[in-house]
């Protein structure tokens, strides 16, 4: 018995392999149901009937698609120049230029506003204007930023420029921070490799200590307020190099003014003298 078993796993190897494809076919069950029953119902049973329907490929998909786009562009574009045909034979007027007719001229909207000055050219194009330039003349309103109309980015102009060292204030340079921090750094400078290596293994606290008493005084005594902005004045490009009318004081001469003009000490600006002579 043993034999016919070991004979019968010799005819059948290890790698051989039966392929079976099975296709299962749903064939709905017809319901035995009066005829009358079988009229009223006819419809809902025709739903969950299955039909055969032919598979569309990805390709014919496509097709269909790009076809019924073409159509409907097709479509579009030809009832677009029906109505400008349209137009041109009853001598109507575009839409553009309803809306150009439409819109309010700057000086009507300098009329109604109570603050002229306020209205700029593109004013009149927003959907309420008076809206905008009554906001505009509000007491403490903060203008929209000038660059919003400009086209180049946001400082775009200022990457050429070289940017100036950070200055300490005046009363922080006094405790004398920055000697002490510059003999800090030439110290660490002329080390060697291996002392470096060790300090930061090991560091040390303490290198630059300044005296309590001289860092109260600068916060706590000489503190100088900061220049500020006003309220609602915002940063353009190049505001630094405008000329600050606001420290210079008419009657005041600068020594450069003096020095450009050729003016001695305690004489009087020349057209003092031709204001006399007039």
């Amino acid at each position: 018995m043993a034999d016919d078993d070991s004979s019968k796993e010799n005819n059948y190897p290890n790698n051989h392999k039966v392929d079976l494809s099975v296709e299962v076919e749903y064939v709905p069950e017809k319901a035995e149901v009066d005829a009358s029953f079988l009229e009223d119902f006819k419809s809902v049973f025709e739903k969950f009937s299955f039909k055969e329907t032919a598979p569309i490929s990805e390709e014919d998909a496509k097709k269909e698609e790009a076809s019924d786009a073409a159509k409907n562009k097709d479509d579009s574009d030809s009832d677009e120049e029906e109505q400008e045909g349209q137009q041109k034979k009853d001598g109507a007027v575009s839409n553009k230029k309803r809306k150009l007719q439409r819109r309010m001229k700057i000086a009507e909207l300098k009329q109604i506003c109570s603050k002229p000055d306020v209205v700029e050219v593109w004013d009149v194009t927003a959907s309420d204007p008076k809206l905008l330039v009554s906001l505009k003349s509000y007491r403490n309103t903060v203008p929209v930023p000038r660059h919003w109309c400009q086209k180049r980015k946001f400082l775009q102009g200022k990457r050429g420029i070289e940017k100036q060292p950070f200055q300490l204030p005046d009363f922080i340079a006094a405790t004398g921070i920055e000697k002490i921090r510059q003999a800090y750094i030439e110290k660490e400078d002329s080390k060697k490799l291996k002392q470096k290596q060790r300090e930061r293994i090991q560091p040390k606290m303490g290198k630059m200590d300044i005296d309590y008493q001289v860092l109260h005084d600068a916060f706590f005594k000489y503190q100088t307020k900061p220049k500020l902005t006003t309220h609602g004045d915002l940063y353009y490009e190049g505001k630094e190099f405008e000329v600050k009318l606001r420290e210079m004081k008419p009657g005041m001469l600068s020594k450069e003014l003096k020095e450009a003009l050729g003016m001695p000490d305690g004489a009087p600006p020349p057209w003092l003298i031709n204001m006399q002579l007039g």
